[in-house]
């Protein structure tokens, strides 16, 4: 029997070969393990879904009850030497209750794909629901800003009036202007006749 070393050694030397008949720039193929062989997840959702999916509708219902009748017929009228489950029937219900163990899983599985989805779109629902909430505060917002604005800057209707209020005030100024010019003429004329008026008296008092 040789030594440890030996081996170790024939075992390196063996890989060293290996490695330059494979070449350098050529990578190792690597070995598959039972860690490799583990069962895809997708598949098997995807197909319990298919499967639950199936035993929801009526042609699996039409069907298996179908088949039960042909077995329980055949198994009952036909004769003796061609009946392969005689009453009552034991291997159906074997196959009855293993059809069951296994539809119950899988139907489970499809339920908790089904509700993760709606989890996921649930939470997508609730995110575009605050967006949209966001998006009609600041909007709301937006408009309640305009409205300040306007309420601030000259309507049609304000424009008209002060244009209407400026033509009856310009069209105002002669009539007034005439009036002013009558006051100040009878002021003069009231004046010039007091200061006539004020020598006469002068003179009537001297002569008295």
């Amino acid at each position: 029997m040789a030594p440890p070393e030996e081996v170790v050694r024939t075992s390196s030397v063996n890989r060293a070969r290996r490695a330059q008949s494979r070449g350098l720039d050529t990578p190792a193929t690597r070995r598959r393990t039972l860690a490799d062989l583990r069962p895809d997840p997708e598949f098997f959702g995807r197909f319990s879904e298919r499967f639950a999916r199936f035993m929801g509708t009526a042609r699996f219902l039409a069907g298996m009850t179908v088949i039960i009748v042909a077995w329980v017929v055949w198994n009952s009228f036909l004769p003796s030497h061609w009946r392969f489950d005689h009453y009552p029937f034991i291997f159906l219900t074997l196959i009855l209750s293993l059809q069951a163990s296994y539809a119950a899983p899988l139907i489970l599985l499809a339920q908790n794909r089904q509700e993760g989805r709606d989890r996921v779109q649930y939470d997508s629902d609730r995110d575009v629901q605050f967006r949209t909430r966001a998006d009609m505060e600041f909007l709301a917002r937006e408009m309640a800003a305009l409205r300040s604005a306007l309420g601030e800057t000259a309507t049609r209707d304000f424009l008209r009036s002060e244009l209407r209020s400026i033509l009856i005030e310009r069209d105002d100024r002669p009539e007034r202007s005439e009036r002013a010019s009558d006051r100040s003429d009878r002021a003069e004329r009231g004046s010039r006749s007091e200061r006539s008026d004020r020598p006469a008296a002068s003179s009537r008092s001297s002569e008295d």
